[in-house]
């Protein structure tokens, strides 16, 4: 039995949306700039992060409401999440760099009855993320920004120890929780730092 209330899953979805504000700042700002091989593996990525994350927090809503509980979106969640940092961390290597040919990086990976190659993939993936964004706000003149995105990455490595301990704590939720929300925040301002400083104006190279 998971101890979860009505809040505890509402505020769930504040990190999702504040994830779904970034790529569609981000994924805005680099429409026309980036191959289109790099542009859609990063929209890809980008959706099925945001799509695991939704899903997730609908199942704890699901669950602390008392309607049901639909194991299968909270399954979903880690293979999801991680194939789709996997595919954002390509695009966006594939932007930076500004390769023409990205969309090869898009093979299906092999399956796994393990969860540590999604946490694998999850890391690599958002430490791609993570690294071209920065890549981009030096090229912007913009170091300060680096910040935000190393502390995200910083964050999101805490939430991976978090969900080694007893998920069905509401404690140990209400602090995964708490420090998703200052993840994706910092994700959030980094990526509207970028937009501010003309990510948008800037030429991929």
């Amino acid at each position: 039995m998971y101890n979860f209330s009505i809040p505890m899953a509402l505020m769930d979805y504040v990190p999702v949306l504040f994830f779904g504000a970034a790529a569609v700042i981000l994924l805005r700002d680099l429409h026309g700039q980036a191959r289109a091989g790099a542009y859609a593996l990063l929209a890809a990525g980008m959706i099925n992060v945001f799509a695991a994350g939704f899903l997730k927090a609908t199942w704890k809503l699901l669950y602390a409401a008392g309607v049901c509980d639909f194991a299968a979106l909270n399954a979903l969640f880690l293979p999801l999440q991680s194939l789709g940092f996997l595919l954002a961390g390509a695009g966006l290597i594939g932007v930076v760099a500004g390769m023409r040919r990205s969309a090869a990086l898009a093979v299906a990976p092999p399956v796994f009855g393990g969860s540590m190659v999604f946490i694998l993939m999850m890391v690599a993936g958002l430490g791609a993320v993570c690294a071209c964004l920065s890549v981009l706000a030096a090229r912007l003149k913009k170091r300060r920004i680096i910040v935000f995105f190393a502390l995200s990455f910083f964050a999101s490595l805490c939430m991976g120890y978090m969900s080694s301990r007893d998920s069905t704590s509401a404690l140990v939720n209400w602090i995964e929780q708490g420090i998703n929300c200052v993840g994706q925040g910092l994700l959030l301002g980094g990526v509207l730092a970028l937009h501010k400083a003309g990510l948008a104006d800037m030429q991929a190279k």
